[in-house]
């Protein structure tokens, strides 16, 4: 997916030399502080933040060509939408049929098919008319996912998508992602649960600012991976508070 790939923000390097590969029918969580590049590292695969050095393949075509050709799928982080924004939920998920649409943008029968099927999978089919903004925060994570979906995207990357959400939501959102999983989607989760990691992914990639560790959940999360990149002992089982 990405290799040797390095960014800077001015004199600030963001991510230094980093390689990372996930392969089909396998979600990757993505950890490490605030500030540890991996927003920037999801911008940078997606083509929205240039590259100083290093490449980025998504099954094997470039950023740009893969965002045109709808192979993958990015659920942002909250703050960086305008949920002020007067658009419905049926609306925010047709978007990702824009690439199959002509000129016009005229959905036809296909794409409300499309659409129709992936609010009824992330169950919001009840909310396809409510304004985007008036959702709940997994309401609203739950429509971007649906969005993915609707493209037909076959690379997912989320940006924590269990931020801020309720029990239901999140519950919601793992039963979709597994099922995208075994469907042979590649699925890249950025997270802060490191308690859930075990439970959701089946492979952990560590970043600060450089890849520490990338393996089995276990492993990269050894008490010295920790400390490494937190600076924290390892977390009980269970969901932090």
């Amino acid at each position: 997916m990405v290799a040797g790939v390095t960014v800077h923000y001015g004199d600030v390097c963001a991510l230094e030399d980093v390689s990372l590969s996930v392969g089909p029918g396998r979600i990757c969580g993505l950890l490490g502080a605030n500030g540890s590049g991996k927003s920037t590292l999801f911008t940078a695969i997606m083509g929205l933040t240039a590259a100083d050095a290093g490449s980025v393949r998504i099954l094997d075509c470039d950023p740009a060509t893969a965002r045109r050709r709808g192979t993958v799928g990015y659920v942002p982080q909250s703050e960086q939408v305008d949920w002020a924004f007067p658009v419905r939920v049926i609306d925010v998920v047709m978007m990702g049929r824009y690439g199959r649409m002509g000129p016009t943008r005229r959905p036809r029968r296909a794409d409300r098919e499309a659409v129709d099927a992936a609010l009824e999978r992330t169950g919001l089919a009840d909310l396809a008319h409510r304004q985007i903004g008036a959702l709940s925060g997994g309401q609203r994570k739950r429509a971007f996912v649906a969005r993915g979906i609707a493209q037909g995207a076959r690379v997912f990357l989320l940006d924590e998508p269990f931020a801020g959400v309720d029990r239901g939501s999140e519950a919601t959102i793992i039963e979709v992602l597994a099922a995208m999983r075994d469907e042979g989607h590649t699925l890249l989760v950025s997270t802060h649960d490191l308690a859930g990691v075990g439970r959701l992914c089946d492979e952990a990639a560590l970043l600060q600012r450089r890849l520490l560790a990338h393996g089995p959940p276990g492993e990269v999360l050894a008490p010295e991976r920790l400390m490494e990149a937190f600076g924290i002992a390892p977390l009980p089982e269970g969901r932090p508070a």
